[in-house]
């Protein structure tokens, strides 16, 4: 079945049922189709009439993120996480509100995290190795500048120093 296809006969299932949960699926098809609004508000629309449907805001919050509203999407994974902590979907996908923020440490933890419940999942690994490496560079830098500075001001203080005593031999 073509992606058209799918997408027109769940519209369809929706429209004959309002109330049907198939707007999830609906959702998260708008969504890998990188139609990132409509799956927000095929979500939430949804939502309105299941709040409590997990996978539908793992969706939205998903979508979210693609749409760079962080904030939002953070909300809607926390409320997963709260009713079903070890949610690998949500939890990758507040991981990545961090990361996109650019909160490597949050990040990283969320990674990992994630990688406790999928420990064999290669690309968790290498994103948790390489985030910790960048987090470390990251680190080294900021401790290398601030080392220069330090530098700048004890030779700026001993020129005046120098200064100083030339004056008074004088």
């Amino acid at each position: 079945m073509s992606d058209n296809t799918r997408l027109e006969d769940l519209r369809r299932r929706i429209q004959q049922d309002p109330a049907s949960i198939a707007f999830a699926q609906l959702a998260e098809e708008y969504r890998r189709a990188g139609r990132h609004r409509e799956a927000v508000d095929t979500c939430r629309g949804g939502l309105a009439v299941h709040p409590g449907y997990l996978s539908a805001r793992v969706t939205l919050g998903r979508a979210l993120i693609q749409l760079g509203e962080f904030d939002e999407a953070e909300s809607e994974l926390h409320i997963v996480l709260q009713s079903a902590p070890q949610n690998l979907a949500a939890i990758r996908g507040l991981a990545e509100v961090h990361h996109k923020r650019g909160e490597l440490p949050e990040a990283i933890a969320q990674y990992r995290s994630a990688l406790a419940l999928a420990p064999n999942d290669p690309e968790l690994e290498r994103t948790v190795n390489d985030l910790t490496q960048t987090l470390a560079e990251s680190v080294i830098a900021r401790e290398r500048r601030r080392a220069l500075a330090v530098l700048a001001a004890l030779e700026q203080w001993l020129a005046a120093l120098h200064v100083t005593r030339a004056q008074r031999r004088a």
